[in-house]
């Protein structure tokens, strides 16, 4: 009967389009914070680099904060402006009600259904390839824990780490360690969920624990979404969670076409369609997949013309990335002074991806880009469902990878970034180029760092960002092909305001007498050799 209830859910989706004025409720984990909208006040107290750019305001895009666990203090306001204001009025994009729709017309069960106390299971793989070397049992269970605790309303009953030789088999455990496992779990009070801290659970595997410990089973790939879902405000976060919920909701159709199939139900037809109940939801479900991935479309091509307009503006991009919860929008609010920024100490505090102006030490105008931070063991999928979001990194002008080198994990934490990087097809220049950050180095005595090429800061107490600064800027203009320049300009000429037009102006210094200034400017290769044709070769 459980069954027949979920399948009769699907019956309206047969009935009608989806709806244009319908506004879905939020599931009731995720209470969703509403910031204000404003520029960042400037620190005057600061160093020049450190204050944001006055003509430019901080930009905020994507995903925003949802009511996690945390001692910190949530109420403050974000600067800036979403992308998703600077979408305008498009005729030719889904309404917000649409996006709503397709946003709560099937969640995956057991997401969003209110509290859960869970139990986590650890397969520690002892031989083969799926063996861990870069880490330990302990330090992924401990990762798994902070998953659930970033989660409101959810909590850790109990926990256990078991070992197994045969992790692609349907039970993943021998019979001996299932069986105990089995007995451990129904003996637990209270506990309304199972996660099973692997990359992705089979169809086969998840209805076989279901069924045996008669309660939700959860893997990494849907407890991941499920943080994402809570974070979702903006269309194309709403979408992007949309669709990768898609092969979720596929392996559990199959679990409970399966379930209906052995009541004797599954292929009966639909009136006089010729499709079985099963087909029809696999229609439905790939119909609301393309209209997912139609309207990403449209984004990814609006995402490209505001990325355009900000190539054409001549601001260089740093894209900051790391590890989830290794320090980056503590490093960027120690770079630009943006007050808005309220890091916070857990997985996944920052989910969105957001650009903050600053300057350098020059005075240069630069956008760091804070990115969604990575985690170990998800599924390509997943990070392609993000791909248009990501897509920034790979438009960048430098990369910075923080690394938190406290972390027991550090090394291992480094190696995933780079195989995520790796499968985002990041240019090579981006990675030949990449600045290495060893960030937290204040959690450690006297640490000296044993990679020549890092550099060691702590963006918490803002040490060794003069040096931080100095390789952003080298950096900044050898792959951007900037000059720094002071420039003679007769102020009887159009030259002072056509360099402000075509270049970036950085300080002016006028001779009253002469008629003339002197004028500090960052300026391309090619817009110096336009500067000079004009001007100079007369």
């Amino acid at each position: 009967m459980t069954t027949l209830r979920r399948l009769h859910s699907w019956f309206p989706l047969l009935q009608r389009p989806c709806a244009r004025s319908r506004q879905g409720a939020a599931p009731s984990s995720c209470r969703r914070i509403h910031t204000s909208q404003h520029a960042a006040a400037v620190n005057t107290s600061r160093p020049p680099w450190q204050r944001a750019a006055p003509t430019l305001q901080s930009r905020a895009f994507g995903l925003s904060a949802c009511s996690f666990k945390s001692t910190d203090d949530l109420s403050s306001s974000s600067s800036g402006f979403t992308e998703e204001e600077e979408e305008g009025d498009d005729e030719d994009f889904l309404e917000d009600s649409e996006v709503e729709e397709l946003f709560q017309q099937q969640i995956p069960e057991g997401i969003g259904e209110g509290q859960h106390r869970v139990f986590i299971v650890h397969p520690d793989v002892k031989w083969g390839s799926r063996k861990q070397h870069l880490t330990t049992a302990e330090l992924m269970m401990a990762e798994a824990v902070g998953l659930v605790n970033t989660l409101d309303n959810w909590r850790v009953v109990d926990k256990i780490i078991l070992s197994t030789k045969t992790p692609e088999k349907k039970r993943i455990f021998g019979k001996g360690n299932f069986q105990s496992l089995t007995e451990r779990i129904r003996q637990t009070a209270g506990i309304t969920a199972v996660f099973v801290n692997v990359e992705r659970l089979s169809p086969l595997s998840e209805r076989e624990f279901e069924e045996t410990w008669g309660v939700k089973v959860f893997d990494r790939y849907s407890v991941v979404l499920h943080i994402f879902r809570c974070n979702a405000r903006t269309k194309e976060a709403k979408l992007q969670i949309s669709l990768a919920e898609i092969p979720l909701l596929r392996s559990r159709l199959k679990n409970e076409m399966s379930n209906l199939d052995q009541q004797g139900g599954g292929a009966r037809y639909i009136g006089g369609s010729g499709e079985t109940l099963y087909e029809v939801q696999q229609r439905l479900l790939k119909e609301r997949e393309m209209k997912i991935r139609s309207a990403l479309e449209k984004l990814r091509r609006k995402r490209n013309l505001l990325r355009s307009q900000r190539k054409h503006r001549e601001f260089p991009v740093i894209s900051v990335l790391g590890y989830t919860n290794c320090g980056k929008t503590t490093l960027i609010k120690a770079l630009t002074g943006d007050v808005s920024l309220q890091p916070r100490n857990q997985l996944f505090a920052t989910l969105d991806v957001t650009v903050h102006a600053g300057q350098l030490p020059s005075r240069m105008t630069v956008l760091y880009v804070d990115t969604i931070g990575f985690l170990s063991q998800l599924p390509h999928r997943l990070i392609d469902s993000f791909s248009a979001t990501l897509e920034d990194i790979k438009h960048s002008d430098l990369l910075v990878h923080v690394r938190d080198i406290s972390h027991p994990e550090t090394v291992n934490q480094k190696v995933n970034v780079l195989n995520v990087l790796k499968n985002l097809q990041i240019p090579d220049r981006l990675m030949s180029s990449m600045i290495e950050v060893h960030n937290k180095t204040d959690l450690i005595d006297n640490y000296e760092s044993a990679d020549p090429g890092a550099l060691p800061i702590s963006a918490l107490q803002e040490r060794g960002l003069d040096e931080l600064q100095t390789a952003l800027e080298e950096e900044v203009v050898k792959s951007t092909g900037k000059r720094i320049l002071d420039l003679k300009v007769n102020l009887s000429t159009p030259q002072l305001s056509w360099l402000y037009k075509e270049a970036t102006v950085q300080d002016v210094q006028v001779n009253a007498d002469e008629g003339s200034a002197v004028v500090k400017v960052i300026i391309s290769a090619a817009a110096h050799g336009r500067y000079m044709k004009l001007f100079e070769g007369r």
